[in-house]
């Protein structure tokens, strides 16, 4: 049985005070910011943000509560990390915790990837 296509994220509660400078940031390293509410791959995303920020303070039994109101992201990997159908390497996920490590007072977050559905389709990161 094949596995459906999907791509690697780390789930990310940001403080929206962050968000933005956040996401530039990101990209100077090919790393994407994906807001749930508004993904590609949501058909309701306020719905789908509600439930992931939910899923993620409450698995923290009160130890994430400052987060209760925080936007819920998806952050994924460029081009530039991906070397054909290998892995991904280590360093990046590296850049991504040092990054995310960097700003521990505004993000909360698991050292973990995720998969979802693709976000950006194949022709269109081949036309990139």
């Amino acid at each position: 049985m094949l596995r459906e296509p999907h791509e690697n994220v780390a789930t990310v509660l940001v403080d929206p005070a962050l968000l933005r400078d956040l996401e530039l940031e990101l990209m100077e390293l090919d790393l994407w910011v994906w807001p749930v509410r508004t993904a590609p791959i949501c058909a309701d995303g306020p719905r789908m943000e509600f439930q992931v920020r939910r899923r993620l303070v409450e698995a923290q039994r009160g130890a994430w509560d400052c987060a209760a109101h925080w936007v819920p992201v998806w952050i994924s990997f460029g081009d530039r990390w991906w070397s054909g159908a290998e892995p991904l390497p280590w360093s990046a996920h590296r850049a991504l915790w040092d990054v995310l490590d960097a700003h521990a007072d505004q993000v909360r977050f698991r050292r973990r990837l995720g998969g979802v559905r693709p976000l950006i389709a194949p022709i269109e990161r081949q036309a990139g």
